[in-house]
């Protein structure tokens, strides 16, 4: 679908040289361990993303107990759905640390204690610090890296995998709800939120499960050639790639003389403590302690630097210009996705569609045609003579046409044709991944996506007041679906332009060079 990964990737350094010999590859990619990845990703996905869109049922417990204004509670859900996704790049430089595996542990155990000490909560403010900080930011540790090691253990059937994994938010929707409802029912919001506490620590299993590949396995994978249907778009793509490969890679050999001179430092730690075994077992506990602290240092060095250089260095992934309009895009996307799910049961109220509604709501057909979407869109991005872009763009288009149609809607029967087709092209999310990496290459897909999810992230935190305030002023809805939708609109346009650029570049430089 795209070009191979010499083509749109990073440089990786010596093992990228023409003629190297292919490595054998890891017998769990795209088969065995790689399907237990899939599952550990569609748990958390259940466990996350399907806990936050059931806050609903918790937001209306919220307002009966603190008797604080609509606004001010609702920040407290969209404080959580927004910083799992803004602190994305931050997590990005965990995964650069620790790994995708302790990453994703820490985070559980954050999740889960945000959720018991929010049990607690006196006010609304207590929650945002509990639930929204603290519970948000231990989701971001956990989502981020289950998106990543997807892509990792897959490379011809990435777009299934995903799919099949992200699916999890809707059923998590299904499933959450009815949970919640249930304890809140049976026991009361705080204990049902303590006893979610306890649920959410199985996402330390789901961590535990996201075995690492060793760095030859990762990459290993430049060798498997994806086919393309669409020439022009790959030669697009991989002149973006090579813009930053032209302003430099990230440089190895102040790397491997720092590697050097830290392994010189443990040498000679471990050299002392050989040499010491007479001396007391004080002492070398003090040297064991050193030696620890030492090891601790160069992996946090090493981590920080390769953060720091995709960033900020010269090799930074904002030398790439598709991916830029790519950000751009994201920071309008998932507002659009969102609003309905917000504004939908006004609407219905205001048609006098409340019966029809109540046998079979509307934001109920969003959901389980989204799950299906994400399936089928990936099934069809993973044929070799469709190209993952152009099926990603072509949901986009549709996603945003229904947006703009929705408000026009005024029968259950055309609301719910529009739902559907929102639903299944919105299933586009679980191309994201996929994209990304085609963009950057898989050494680089943690931040990278990290910082899509970041732009997504802020978009769902103003998104939803944005589309409040437009509401106060023009005292109707359908100004939300317009204005929502035009900024999307604005966002796609930025994808086709920033690959049509790409094209016309290497044709002017090489016409450049002929005059030369």
């Amino acid at each position: 679908m795209y070009a191979s990964r010499e083509d749109i990737g990073y440089d990786f350094g010596e093992d990228s040289k023409v003629g190297s010999k292919p490595i054998k590859p890891n017998p769990n990619i795209d088969r065995g361990w790689a399907w237990m990845i899939v599952l550990s990703s569609f748990l958390v996905h259940i466990l996350i993303m399907g806990s936050q869109m059931a806050l609903g049922i918790l937001n209306m417990e919220w307002l009966e107990e603190f008797n604080q204004s609509r606004g001010l509670t609702a920040w407290v859900s969209s404080l959580s759905m927004g910083i799992t996704l803004i602190v994305g790049p931050f997590i990005g430089l965990f995964i650069s640390m620790c790994g995708c595996r302790k990453t994703a542990i820490i985070g559980g155990i954050l999740n889960a204690l945000g959720w018991i000490l929010s049990a607690y909560a006196s006010n609304v403010h207590y929650l945002f610090l509990t639930f929204g900080v603290t519970a948000g930011v231990g989701s971001g540790m956990v989502y981020l890296p289950a998106v990543v090691m997807v892509g990792q253990y897959f490379q011809k059937q990435r777009a299934l995998a995903q799919g099949l994994s992200t699916t999890g938010t809707g059923f998590g929707a299904f499933l959450m709800t009815a949970l919640l409802k249930y304890l809140c029912t049976e026991f009361g919001w705080r204990n049902a939120m303590f006893i979610q506490g306890a649920v959410s620590l199985n996402l330390c299993v789901c961590g535990a499960l996201m075995r690492p590949l060793s760095p030859r396995d990762v990459v290993s994978e430049k060798y498997v050639v994806r086919s393309d249907s669409d020439d022009n778009q790959a030669k697009a793509l991989s002149h973006s790639a090579e813009t930053i490969k032209s302003n430099g890679v990230l440089s190895e050999e102040p790397e491997k003389k720092e590697e050097a001179t830290n392994e010189e430092v443990l040498d000679s730690v471990q050299h002392i403590e050989i040499g010491g075994k007479s001396r007391s077992g004080r002492s070398m506990y003090g040297l064991r302690i050193l030696k620890t602290v030492s090891q601790l240092t160069v992996t946090v060095r090493k981590g920080f630097a390769i953060w720091y250089s995709s960033y900020f260095g010269a090799a930074s992934l904002f030398t790439n210009r598709v991916f830029v309009a790519f950000i751009i895009w994201a920071l309008f996307a998932y507002s659009s996705f969102v609003i309905p799910f917000i504004h939908l049961p006004e609407i219905v109220k205001q048609y006098n569609l409340s019966s029809q509604n109540n046998i079979f709501p509307l934001t109920s057909i969003i959901a389980i045609v989204h799950i299906f979407g994400k399936v089928i869109l990936g099934i069809i991005s993973d044929l070799p003579c469709i190209s993952t872009w152009n099926v990603f763009l072509m949901a986009n288009f549709t996603l945003v046409t229904c947006i703009l149609t929705l408000p026009l809607m005024q029968t259950y029967v055309s609301l719910a044709v529009v739902c559907a087709l929102i639903g299944f092209s919105s299933g586009y999310f679980s191309l994201m991944p996929v994209v990304t990496e085609d963009l950057v290459g898989t050494k680089h897909l943690a931040n990278a996506y990290g910082i899509i999810i970041c732009a997504n992230g802020i978009s769902a935190l103003l998104g939803p007041p944005f589309a409040g305030w437009i509401y106060d002023i023009t005292h109707k809805y359908d100004f939300s679906f317009y204005i929502s939708g035009l900024l999307y609109m604005v966002g796609i346009i930025f994808l086709l332009i920033q690959p049509c650029i790409q094209k016309t570049q290497p044709r002017e430089n090489s016409t450049e060079e002929a005059q030369v």
